[in-house]
């Protein structure tokens, strides 16, 4: 669809009902989250972020991780409502993407700029948020219904095993994504005067 920035940020939702369909070919969706890679900024350029994406059977093997890690932890009862969150919000879309941060690349600024040093975890988490924006509008604009999800920390031990990646990959979030079924509800906005000053 390719909106303009401005009307695509605008239409950008948490969409809950979603469907295993995809508008665009898998290429198309692997160009999204390089190109987000490619162009969004990060603190000391230095390009923290590292993206999973899972599409298929690995999107499901993903949201069956989730499930059973908490089947595990929480109550019977609970689970039964989390289980059925889960799999008709998340699991039964098209594909998930993975948020991580690289650690060792944080690390490496706060020897490298001591006096920042404690800051450094806060930029990697700015870093990592500015990527999920670009990812969810972008999925968003081209035709798919998303939302972000937390599932971390419980879920970070089997995921690194599952995918054999780096152990320094700290998961941020969770976007599944898939086909929208419903329009989400209006979107309530606060007052602008109580969260913006403007001084001339």
């Amino acid at each position: 669809m390719e909106r303009n920035l401005k009307e695509a940020l605008k239409h950008r939702r948490s969409y809950y009902a979603i469907e295993a369909q995809s508008p665009i070919p898998d290429e198309k969706i692997e160009e999204i989250v390089r190109f987000v890679l490619e162009t969004t900024p990060s603190a000391f350029n230095s390009q923290s972020t590292r993206l999973v994406l899972l599409l298929g059977k690995q999107h499901k093997k993903f949201w069956q991780i989730v499930k059973d890690t908490l089947q595990k932890i929480i109550s019977e009862q609970a689970f039964k409502a989390t289980e059925n969150k889960i799999n008709n919000s998340f699991a039964s879309g098209y594909g998930t993407v993975l948020f991580f941060e690289d650690e060792a690349i944080v690390e490496g600024l706060q020897k490298a700029f001591p006096l920042y040093e404690s800051k450094f975890p806060e930029w990697s988490e700015h870093t990592s948020a500015m990527h999920q924006l670009a990812t969810w509008t972008m999925l968003e604009d081209a035709g798919f219904g998303a939302s972000l999800q937390h599932y971390n920390p419980l879920i970070d031990t089997a995921v690194i095993a599952e995918w054999k990646l780096p152990e320094h990959w700290k998961l941020i979030a969770q976007m599944p994504f898939g086909t929208p079924l419903l329009v989400p509800d209006k979107k309530e906005i606060k007052p602008i005067h109580d969260r913006l000053k403007i001084f001339k």
